[in-house]
């Protein structure tokens, strides 16, 4: 596991995040510190919550004999933070107080960080004892409301490594961070819980919340206040109280200045040699959500929602409760979600990527509206979202939730589908919060809209439930039909030929004009598959999008493939093409033919043209995983992805010009957005972001190489990004694009499919592997429809097991499906069930059986 394991300045930029996807999150820093307390609904970067903090105590027959916070070196500068409004407190007075490098702590120590679990082992020789602190926060394929927990749970390890019997004090204080802070309590219970909360003003709702932390020790002390005074007493007095033997004397009473900090201490007594733990639990409880970014002046009241947690749980202390109690449970399925995970057969640096990313599911990326859907902003600002809206084209690269949480993915289409989508048909690619406000008055994009259709045929055989697409499938069609649509004024297809000729918004920001392979892909790819799913639904239409699929399929290969990759066909000094859309917005706020055209060299603007793209055939990478199949020729696909490749991977940014946003520099390695290639003309000002390198792009590209036999070329982009998070340049868990914790790095889930060959029908029953790799045994993680867990295949069997759920089946595709001799129901073993069984190319078929825990399905192969 040493890609998961980060040592010395490898740790100076990591930023663990705990917490539940659309709950908030608090994260632990590669020193052991708490940063980012991102518990209010939005973003909170490089937030420190006071002192909140853990210490160690370490006593010898009643004396002190050492005490220290629970944190390594303080990683450098030590200037302090430049920020402006701040001049007095941070830039040239060092580092803050609240990080504690002034207090007595460990020398150094190693993070071992593999989501969603975290260690620290702290390491410094003058200290009577081995201290580790753990931590997770649960993460269960399916159960979406233990995995949305508002808490972090953390585990001190201590060790006694001398000769001596001594008592060791495991201490964590909480600062209060709500305004009018009334007093702490410490109610009993089956564990000690410690709750803070304040007395907002009633206009300001959404600062309304409460903070916990607990323990199940059994010897336990607290205080519900730190000391309260001027200048540096409050430390000071924690400090006496720390290194003071016995437990802590409870001050209940605080003054009218100072930070509101609570301590929960836990006091074992280790013999030498004995190891024990204590666990702490940190809850929160703030259950408003407004829409602050928009028109802040209004009420909040007026722009705001009850958050998915506070449906659930009645306050903190009920949060505490269900968490303290089913501790044992939820580490025990976290753990088995992440060892099935992590015992897949793929490349480490794959295995990284796709683990890695997870995290952004965790982050304030990700919200939970009332009644749980799920929304997702493109990334994080420092105190705000990133692009708000689960932004249509961005999130269609994010193949992780589809398959870990398909009840959410689908809350997504179908809150698209019922806010988003016009009377015209034509769909704003930002859903607005709340839930009802009026929709984005800008235009639809072409790839989030054509994206939304694959998307909904990927949920529906991923569910294998029709009468869900049957409900949907009005909006859907209506959706598709807005490209030859007279209401259309981007004129995508106005004759209805399959082929998109006007103006098409895209995840650049800008607009193409005319035809070009990447969004026509797109188009291409929705037809296709509205085809399937209206004629499960008996629709006449079928007919129809199957004849416009293949008119585009035929002009994409024939006039937008120039041999080597698929391009633009557009002559960018033809200022006519822009007169059907002089009226409208763009993006920059100007009118079209100001924005468009450039009068210096007489060109239209923001175009590929010739360019060799890094997502011309994205839409055949979204195909191909969601089980459309074929929409272009594969050996036109397998040559543009080879063009990629040798265009823009770049092994080394050191003599690259890069005028955009920086996401690779000196000497590291990527692929960059889209080159021109020598003999091809590159525009004057060529479409947005061409010189970035952006992570989830990489992703897509690198897993549509591996998975048409490029693997080395895909695992060098894997590695190369991989490579740039490593923990001292950046945080390994927070891959950033327009900001932090972005959405579409979730793109590198789909490097499992890959690998695996997964393919999941659940309309027909069927799930389906085909390895990539040739090795001796094969173990996948695998999740679909109503269940997930691993399928193992080797030489001589294969068995299909589920960790939890069930899936009803009737086909399972396999390597060598043709020398199965025998199938059981059950186990390898005899006493199983044994059924019988047909074979149907590389599919065994047979009467549809329910998989459960006990109850996996096992093939024997002849010898």
């Amino acid at each position: 596991m040493a890609r998961y394991t980060y040592e010395g300045s490898k740790r100076n930029e990591i930023v663990f995040p705990l917490g539940g996807m659309g709950a908030g999150s608090v994260s632990l820093d590669g020193s052991g510190r708490l940063r980012d307390w991102e518990i209010f609904n939005r973003p909170n970067k490089g937030s420190r919550n006071g002192f909140s903090a853990f210490f160690v105590r370490a006593e010898e027959a009643g004396r002190v004999i050492d005490a220290r916070a629970l944190h390594s070196d303080l990683a450098p500068p030590y200037t302090g933070r430049l920020i402006p409004g701040t001049e007095f407190r941070e830039y040239g007075f060092g580092p803050h107080r609240h990080l504690l490098a002034g207090v007595p702590h460990f020398r150094d120590g190693s993070f071992y960080g593999c989501f969603p679990e975290a260690r620290l082992d702290f390491r410094d020789e003058s200290f009577p004892g081995r201290v580790s602190l753990e931590a997770f926060s649960p993460f269960i394929p399916h159960d979406d409301l233990n995995s949305s927990l508002p808490a972090a749970f953390f585990t001190v390890c201590l060790t006694n490594n001398t000769q001596t019997t001594l008592d060791y004090t495991a201490v964590l204080c909480l600062n209060n961070p709500f305004p009018a802070p009334r007093s702490n309590l410490a109610p009993a219970g089956p564990h000690h819980l410690m709750r803070l909360s304040g007395h907002p003003a009633p206009e300001l709702p959404h600062e309304l919340g409460e903070l916990a932390m607990a323990t199940d020790a059994a010897d336990t002390s607290y205080q519900q206040y730190w000391y309260h005074g001027a200048w540096f007493d409050n430390l000071n007095l924690f400090w006496r109280d720390l290194n003071t033997p016995g437990p802590f004397r409870n001050r209940d009473h605080h003054g009218p200045d100072g930070e509101d900090v609570a301590v929960l201490a836990s006091h074992l007594r280790l013999t030498p040699g004995e190891t024990r733990r204590v666990r702490f639990l940190v809850a929160w409880y703030v259950p408003h959500c407004w829409a602050y970014w928009k028109d802040p002046e209004r009420g909040p009241w007026e722009k705001s929602w009850t958050n998915y947690y506070a449906t659930r749980f009645a306050d903190v202390t009920a949060v505490v409760n269900h968490c303290m109690s089913h501790w044992d449970d939820l580490a025990g399925r976290t753990r088995c979600f992440s060892r099935v995970l992590q015992s897949s057969t793929l490349p480490p640096e794959a295995l990284e990527a796709l683990t890695s990313n997870l995290a952004v599911l965790k982050s304030p990326t990700v919200l939970r509206l009332t009644d749980g859907e799920f929304y997702g902003w493109e990334g994080c600002h420092a105190s705000a979202g990133s692009c708000e809206g689960s932004c249509t084209h961005v999130w269609n690269y994010a193949f992780a939730l589809p398959y870990l949480f398909p009840r959410l993915e689908r809350s997504m289409r179908e809150l698209d589908y019922t806010y988003n989508l016009r009377p015209d048909g034509g769909m704003p690619f930002r859903l607005q919060l709340p839930l009802g406000s009026p929709r984005s008055g800008f235009r639809p994009c072409v790839d989030g809209q054509m994206g939304g259709v694959l998307k909904v045929f990927r949920e529906w055989k991923i569910s294998g439930d029709t009468n869900w697409l049957r409900r949907w499938w009005p909006a859907v069609k209506k959706s598709l039909h807005y490209a030859w649509s007279p209401d259309n004024p981007d004129r995508w297809d106005p004759g209805r030929t399959g082929v998109l000729t006007g103006r098409q918004h895209h995840t650049l920001d800008m607009e193409l004009f005319g035809p070009n392979a990447w969004l026509e892909l797109f188009y291409v790819a929705a037809l296709r598959a509205a085809a399937v799913m209206a004629r499960a639904l008996g629709d006449p239409d079928a007919g129809l999008y199957e004849q416009l699929a293949a008119a585009g399929r035929r002009y994409t290969e024939e006039r937008l493939f120039n041999g080597e990759y698929f391009i633009q066909d557009i002559d960018v000094s033809d200022r006519t093409l822009l007169e059907p859309y002089l009226d409208g917005d763009t993006l920059t706020g100007a009118s079209t033919d100001a924005a468009y055209w450039n009068e210096e060299t007489g060109e239209i603007k923001y175009q590929i043209a010739d360019g060799c793209h890094i997502d011309q055939v994205l839409a055949v990478w979204m195909a191909e995983l969601c089980g459309v199949g074929e929409i272009v020729d594969r050996g036109l696909v397998e040559r543009a992805l080879a063009a990629i490749f040798r265009n823009n991977y770049l092994p080394s940014f050191r003599q690259h010009f890069n005028p955009c946003r920086i996401y690779g520099l000196n000497d590291e390695a990527g692929v960059v957005i889209c080159t021109w290639p020598q003999g091809s003309r590159k525009p004057a000002v060529p479409i947005p972001y061409a010189e970035e390198s952006m992570h989830g792009f990489e992703y897509q590209v690198a897993s549509h190489m591996i998975a048409h036999g490029m693997v080395d070329e895909g695992l060098t982009i894997v590695r190369s990004i991989r490579d740039r998070y490593d923990g001292e340049k950046r945080n390994p868990w927070n891959e950033f694009e327009c900001g932090s914790n972005y959405a579409r790095s979730l793109a590198s889930w789909a490097l499992l499919p890959v690998f695996s060959g997964f393919r999941c029908d659940l309309v027909r029953q069927a799930l389906g592997f085909r390895p990539l790799q040739e090795l001796e045994e094969h173990r996948y993680f695998w999740a679909a429809g109503t269940g997930w867990g691993q399928v193992v295949i080797g030489a001589a069997a294969a068995c299909l097991s589920v960790c939890e759920g069930g899936l009803v089946l009737r086909r399972l595709g396999l390597p060598r499906a043709g020398a199965a001799v025998g199938l059981r129901l059950g186990g390898a073993e005899p006493g199983g069930e044994e059924l019988d069984f047909a074979v149907e190319g590389d599919e065994l078929v047979f009467g549809p059986v329910r998989i459960t825990p006990e109850r996996p399905l096992t093939v024997i192969y002849r010898a």
